[in-house]
């Protein structure tokens, strides 16, 4: 069996033997007190560190492109939602209807046996607008009531294949979707002794990423208050960094972030931030346009501070004060420049994972009617993919949708938990490859 999903250049470094002096952390929480942050800048700037003054060689001064937004850029939800039309849903139904006649199942959903003739290309154009556009797109017009538990995941196959059709696995259990509601509220945490994954608790959810190419949420169903869900823009972050302290980038991008991964007494070390170069569509060989992508984050909090009722193993390394500066700056920029959506029963959220952080509020469940209940897919697509120089998000990349190429997981196969959430056991012990 191999390393977890997160693993990298260090995913096999065993954990040192124990050492007589304890290890000194940053005071540094998973979701992060702004004057904790303050303290620490000012703090380290009077230490007169010898800091770089210019960017890393081969990094952009600037990212200039259409995902290079802030929150208050968007006038009103029609500059992001995409309306389906009573014939979009007609022909999403059809399409469906088909499909159930070929005797197949979730993993067979393809473009090809889920016909879509003129919703198909408005979908095309909002793949491109997720891979070299703002980066994100709300679907909204369907009702997730309609629709039975099958129908409603054979569905979102459908929708989302003519936007990125590779599915990846997102635990070591197989499973190709997740459903994401509480299934514990947080104010009971305390008597279990353990933090169940952010997924499955109704508390609010820093900025962080997941470990995909493209993250897709369906809102099956919404919170009677709360649950707002927020983007940022990775471009944005990195150019406010870049402009106002070269040196975080340097830190950043260095590959000595230890992330503790609760799995077998191991940890691994690998950057925060990543310089994509183009796609896989922009060869000289079929003519088409290169996109250069610039820089992108790819990281959680929760392995790096210790998350609440999680804490480190006491022999995996501490992060620096400067790499504490560094990961707590990103999230109050993100925080500054974000997007709050309003999310809608039957929407579907779909965004480009490396181009921008996102995070959730907390929320409260009340009555079967008005519970948050979001389906969870990992896609990519072959053609657009943004692609990196690192080994280590490769190998990332590999585990999450080349899976089959492993023997341990051909034997494990796929599993597509139709109805609910996984049980309470999982949700503890089990890693969800996530915030």
């Amino acid at each position: 069996m191999t390393c977890p999903l997160q693993s990298t250049r260090a995913c096999n470094l065993a954990l040192p033997q124990k050492d007589t002096n304890p290890i000194i952390r940053p005071d540094i929480d998973w979701i992060p007190s702004y004057k904790v942050f303050k303290e620490r800048v000012q703090r380290l700037a009077a230490q007169n560190l010898n800091r770089p003054t210019t960017l890393p060689a081969g990094w952009p001064a600037k990212i200039t492109s259409e995902r290079v937004w802030s929150g208050s850029d968007f006038k009103s939800e029609d500059d992001y939602v995409v309306k389906l039309s009573q014939e979009d849903i007609l022909e999403i139904e059809s399409a469906l209807e088909y499909f159930k006649t070929l005797d197949l199942g979730p993993d067979d959903v393809s473009k090809n046996n889920f016909p879509l003739p003129d919703l198909g290309p408005k979908l095309e154009e909002v793949s491109d607008i997720i891979h070299n556009g703002r980066g994100f797109v709300v679907l909204r017009g369907l009702n997730s009531d309609k629709y039975s538990s099958t129908d409603n995941i054979l569905l979102y196959l459908g929708v989302t294949s003519y936007i990125a059709e590779t599915r990846g696995m997102q635990d070591f259990d197989g499973r190709m979707i997740l459903h994401i509601q509480a299934v514990r509220k947080e104010s009971d945490v305390a008597q279990h002794g353990s933090m169940p994954n952010s997924p499955y608790v109704n508390r609010a959810q820093p900025f962080h990423t997941d470990l995909c190419d493209v993250l897709s949420l369906y809102a099956l169903g919404v919170a009677k208050y709360g649950g707002e869900s927020f983007l940022a823009s990775s471009a944005t972050i990195y150019n406010e960094i870049a402009r106002l302290r070269p040196d975080v980038i340097h830190i950043l991008a260095q590959d000595d972030w230890p992330f503790d991964e609760f799995y077998k007494n191991q940890y691994h070390t690998r950057p925060l931030l990543y310089n994509f170069s183009s796609s896989s569509s922009s060869s000289s060989v079929d003519g088409r346009r290169k996109e250069h992508h610039g820089p992108g984050f790819q990281f959680s909090r929760r392995p790096l501070t210790g998350a609440h009722f999680s804490p480190h193993h006491p022999l995996v390394p501490a992060m620096s004060e400067v790499q504490a500066e560094a990961l707590d700056m990103v999230y109050f920029l993100a925080k500054e420049h974000a997007l709050e959506i309003q999310l809608q029963k039957g929407d579907m959220q779909i965004f480009n994972n490396f181009a921008m952080l996102h995070a959730r509020s907390s929320f409260v469940d009340e009555g079967e009617h008005n519970k948050r209940h979001m389906l969870r897919l990992w896609l990519r697509n072959e053609q657009k993919m943004w692609r990196s120089d690192s080994e280590g998000l490769d190998k990332v990349g590999r585990e999450v949708y080349e899976w089959d190429k492993e023997e341990w997981r051909r034997e494990v196969g796929t599993k597509w938990d139709i109805e609910q959430s996984p049980p309470e056991l999982r949700v503890d012990f089990k890693r969800a490859s996530c915030a």
